[in-house]
C-alpha cells in the first residue's frame, strides 16, 4: 500500500508514509487467507519468531487469516542468540494464542563448522581470538563519507577492550558465508515442520529489507508468501500498534541477532536508522526532490542524494539475490 504522494505538502514526515492500519490489515489478512487456501493450498502457516517487529506482525496477520490454531511459531535461538529474543518471541506467541515450539539449531550449526568455520578467519586477523570473546561486522563510512562503503571487523576481548579491524575481501566473504549458515539451517527447520503440517512458510521482509537485500538467499530469503514485503519499516511499526503487539517489541530497537556482540541493522547495512533510510527509499521511489526529503529526514541534502547512490549500488548489487535458477531455455509450465 502505496501513501499518496499529494499528501506531501502536510506533516512533513509522518504524512509521507502513513497508512489506514485497520484498512491494510484487513487487506493482508484477507489476500493471505486467499493465497494459502487457493493458491498454495495449505492447511496453515509456519514462521519463524526472533522477537523482532516483522516476525511479530507476520504472526498476528497468521492468526488472522488461518485461525491461531493453524498456525506455528518455531523459535530457533543458537550459540550466539540474546536470550531476550527467545523471550519476546514467546511472548508473542502466547499473545495471540498461537502454538510455538523451540528448536536450538546451535548444536546443528557446529556441527557443520559454522562458529568455527567464522573463528578461524577472525584468527588470521586477531590471533588471540577465542573462547569469551565476541564479535560483530559493521558498515563503514555509511552516509557520512564520499567513497565507497566498506565493512569491519569489530571483536571484544573477555576484559571488555574492543578493536577495529578492516577486513581484506576473503575474511570479509568467508566470515559472512560462514554465519549465513545461521539463517539457512532456521528455514531447513521451517520447511521440516511445514511439510509435516502441510503448511506454508511465511517470510517476514518489510519493504526495505526485500527493496535492499537484507536477506540471505535461499535463508531468510525463502519463502511461500511475504505478506509485507510492501511495506516500509514505518508502517510496519504502525501495523503493529493496530494489532497488539507487545510494547517491548514496538520500543525493541531493531537488531540482527547475528552476531555475539551486538549490532543495529544500521550498523551492519542501511548506514541510517530505519525511519531516515524508509524516506530515501520513498522518495526515491516516488520522483521526489532530494530538498523535500531532505526537510523530512533532517539531513543534508549532499546526504540524501548519497542514500539514493547507495540504494541503486544495493539494488544492483543483490540483484542476484532475487534471481531463480537460471535455465538454458524456457521450459513450459506444467
Amino acid at each position: 500500500m502505496t501513501p499518496d504522494p499529494t499528501v506531501l505538502t502536510r506533516d512533513l514526515p509522518e504524512a509521507m508514509l502513513t497508512i489506514d492500519a485497520a484498512v491494510e490489515a484487513d487487506r493482508i489478512v484477507a489476500r493471505l487467507r486467499e493465497q494459502v487456501r487457493t493458491s498454495l493450498r495449505r492447511r496453515g502457516l509456519v514462521l519463524g519468531l526472533s522477537g523482532g517487529i516483522d516476525s511479530s506482525v507476520c504472526a498476528a496477520l497468521a492468526a488472522q487469516a488461518v485461525g491461531p490454531k493453524n498456525v506455528l511459531c518455531l523459535l530457533m535461538p543458537e550459540n550466539d542468540s540474546d536470550p531476550e529474543s527467545l523471550r519476546l518471541g514467546q511472548l508473542v506467541a502466547e499473545k495471540f494464542g498461537l502454538g510455538s515450539r523451540i528448536e536450538n539449531v546451535g548444536p546443528v550449526l557446529a556441527a557443520m563448522g559454522c562458529y568455527a568455520r567464522r573463528d578461524e578467519l577472525i584468527r588470521e586477523l586477531v590471533p588471540e581470538y577465542g573462547n569469551g570473546w565476541t564479535c560483530k561486522v559493521v558498515i563503514a563510512n555509511g552516509a557520512e563519507g564520499n567513497g565507497y562503503n566498506f565493512f569491519t571487523l569489530v571483536v571484544q576481548d573477555p576484559s571488555g577492550e574492543t578493536r577495529s579491524l578492516r577486513m581484506p575481501p576473503h575474511a570479509y566473504l568467508g566470515i559472512v558465508a560462514a554465519t549465513n549458515m545461521k539463517q539457512r539451517t532456521r528455514k531447513l527447520v521451517e520447511y521440516f515442520h511445514a511439510e509435516r503440517l502441510n503448511y506454508a512458510v511465511i517470510g517476514t521482509p518489510n519493504r526495505l529489507e526485500y527493496d535492499q537485500g537484507f536477506f540471505v538467499k535461499y535463508g531468510d530469503g525463502a519463502a511461500d508468501v511475504k505478506p509485507i514485503a510492501h511495506l516500509y519499516k514505518t508502517q510496519v511499526y504502525q501495523l503493529a500498534a493496530h494489532l497488539g503487539v507487545p510494547d517491548e517489541i514496538l520500543r525493541r530497537q531493531p537488531t540482527t541477532d547475528t552476531w555475539s556482540l551486538a549490532q543495529t541493522q544500521e550498523e551492519f547495512y542501511f548506514a541510517l536508522p530505519y525511519n531516515q533510510m524508509d524516506l530515501c527509499l520513498y522518495g526515491l521511489n516516488q520522483a521526489i526532490p532530494s530538498e523535500v526529503i531532505a526537510t523530512a529526514t533532517e539531513l543534508p541534502v549532499s546526504v540524501v542524494q548519497k542514500v539514493w547512490r547507495d540504494i541503486i549500488a544495493k539494488r544492483r548489487a543483490t540483484q542476484y539475490l532475487h534471481m531463480i535458477p537460471l535455465l538454458v531455455e524456457q521450459i513450459n509450465e506444467v
